[in-house]
């Protein structure tokens, strides 16, 4: 690891350390909030199930950042869309710690969905285009698991706050969740700044000729403008469309694991803040440890073949992970489960780019990422409703039944769509 790290230039180790930090500080400000779902429901006087859907409202909304960041990035470059991307987060993330009321709440977390949406996609396109082609494969599972990092970042920052606040406040942890989303938008600016020291894309500026080429040909016509945006939609249309049900399935896979992983351990067995972050975190020091070696494996072995094994090594992994009675034995079995989830998830970022078009790619696997975010952005209701309805509140088995049928879905998806390993990425 070290290594593969020390091979690269001081300014593709920039580029790729500012895409890394931003995408951790993006997941840490996202997974904040399921560490303190109980805390936000009691401050304002809401269920457990109506703050569990304000998820759905940050998800629903990423295909927009996804295609307004993408958009501007593909014109002025990855590099200063990405700076103001991540200001954005930052600053509405700020704002969430100070609102006064449920809706406005649920307005933050929406207008972070939008901000989030677009990190992704810029950052992974930035990222890769500035790494050279050995040992892609490496680097897109390290910078997936900037997710990880954040989701680790947010278990510890809640099981320490949690600790604080039990022994300044034993009456528990309600209200104190503002301050965590203050302090977790301050990191950002260190993101910034980095990012502030970064080479634009390579890949980018190679192009920006070709475009300004383009700018400078005659204006087409209304009738051929529509005709090359048709164009566009049959070169691209079936790739794009089954990137997006491929990531429906990632999402589904990643999301239906981590995001009531937390509330589900402290739910039907009764754990601490600090011993359902303990558990989450060596679940999340699993899926770190997944992400890079199944991004590794996939240089030698391919994506699609790669991503079907973890996914179906994630089935034997139930019972130990769902079904366990000790913290110890639930940690156990999250870290097995998030190295075979996650393992599978740090392929993406190289497999999606790879698959991608040259002239879209700050567009096109973001967006398609994050068009599965919307369609599985009802996942985490879908689930608490199903524990309340059918199991009396108890997740074990929502859970259980949502990693085989997705890590099913998974390797089927991915073992009918193509494989692109070590294709250039270029502009045109």
């Amino acid at each position: 690891m070290v290594g593969q790290i020390a091979a690269l230039t001081p300014p593709q180790r920039r580029a790729f350390s500012a895409c890394f930090l931003g995408w951790s500080l993006d997941a840490f400000d996202y997974f904040l909030l399921t560490y303190c779902f109980d805390s936000v429901a009691r401050e304002f006087h809401v269920s457990l199930k109506v703050v569990v859907e304000s998820l759905f409202w940050t998800l629903a909304l990423r295909p927009a950042g996804a295609l307004l960041f993408g958009v501007l990035a593909e014109r002025f470059g990855r590099k200063p869309v990405l700076m103001i991307n991540i200001a954005c987060f930052s600053a509405i993330e700020f704002a969430t710690g100070f609102a006064p009321t449920w809706t406005i709440f649920l307005l933050t977390r929406a207008l972070f969905g939008i901000a989030m949406g677009g990190e992704w996609g810029v950052g992974a396109a930035l990222a890769l285009e500035s790494l050279p082609t050995e040992g892609r494969g490496f680097f897109s599972g390290l910078l997936q698991e900037g997710y990880v990092t954040g989701n680790l970042l947010a278990a510890a920052a809640a099981g320490l706050f949690g600790l604080y606040v039990a022994h300044l406040h034993p009456v528990g942890f309600a209200g104190s969740w503002r301050l965590l989303f203050v302090l977790g938008a301050l990191p950002s600016l260190l993101a910034v700044w980095l990012l502030s020291r970064v080479d634009e894309s390579p890949v980018w500026l190679a192009g920006r000729q070709a475009r300004a080429d383009k700018r400078a040909a005659p204006a087409l016509g209304y009738r051929a403008q529509i005709s090359s945006a048709k164009s566009v939609m049959t070169q691209y249309g079936r790739s794009f469309v089954y990137l997006t049900v491929l990531m429906f399935a990632f999402t589904s896979f990643s999301h239906g694991t981590q995001d009531l992983y937390a509330t589900f351990v402290k739910h039907d067995y009764s754990l601490s803040v600090p011993t359902a972050s303990a558990v989450a975190i060596v679940g999340n020091l699993g899926a770190f440890a997944g992400g890079i070696l199944c991004g590794t494996l996939s240089e030698r072995f391919g994506r699609r073949r790669t991503i079907i094994i973890a996914s179906l090594l994630a089935l034997p992994m139930v019972p130990l992970w769902a079904y366990s009675h000790t913290a110890v034995l639930l940690a156990a079995g999250g870290f097995l489960m998030q190295l075979m989830v996650q393992g599978a998830w740090g392929i993406i970022p190289v497999h999606l780019n790879e698959l991608s078009p040259g002239p879209v790619r700050a567009i096109f696997p973001g967006l398609a990422y994050q068009l599965g975010n919307l369609l599985s952005s009802r996942n985490g209701v879908f689930q608490a409703a199903l524990a309340a309805r059918y199991f009396g509140g108890r997740f074990a088995p929502v859970m259980a039944g949502t990693v085989v049928v997705v890590g099913l879905l998974v390797a089927a998806v991915t073992g009918a769509g193509p494989e692109a390993k070590g294709r250039k990425l270029e502009v045109g």
